[in-house]
């Protein structure tokens, strides 16, 4: 018997209400609990994993792939939506080539007006 895969994972700053509700309509949604929601701002240091400290959660959003691979922005909400049922479309659009710097300028923009 093969052994399933570890959920996606996604870090978000809990204490930013902007950030929590999107994270709550996310977890709203159908698929969600193949998901692991870690809130940078409670967890253990040892729920971020190899390579995301609590600084760098907080500071953008970051997803980590089943395989562990580490994304943060853009990139991330792509992966997450590309995995969430009924998204994937938004996650593939985000990806495209163009898309994705665009989208990443857009995420920098929003997090230099949140702070």
């Amino acid at each position: 018997m093969m052994a399933e895969p570890a959920p996606i994972r996604v870090y978000y700053d809990g204490a930013c209400p902007i950030c929590s509700r999107e994270i709550d309509f996310y977890r709203a949604r159908p698929g969600a609990q193949g998901f692991a929601w870690v809130d940078a701002t409670s967890c253990d240091l040892d729920a971020l994993g190899p390579g995301l400290t609590r600084e760098a959660a907080l500071a953008r959003m970051h997803v980590r792939r089943p395989d562990g691979t580490l994304l943060s922005g853009a990139a991330a909400f792509a992966a997450m939506w590309r995995a969430m049922p009924g998204l994937g479309w938004l996650g593939w659009l985000v990806g495209r080539p163009g898309i994705r710097h665009l989208a990443e300028l857009a995420y920098r923009l929003w997090l230099w007006a949140r702070s």
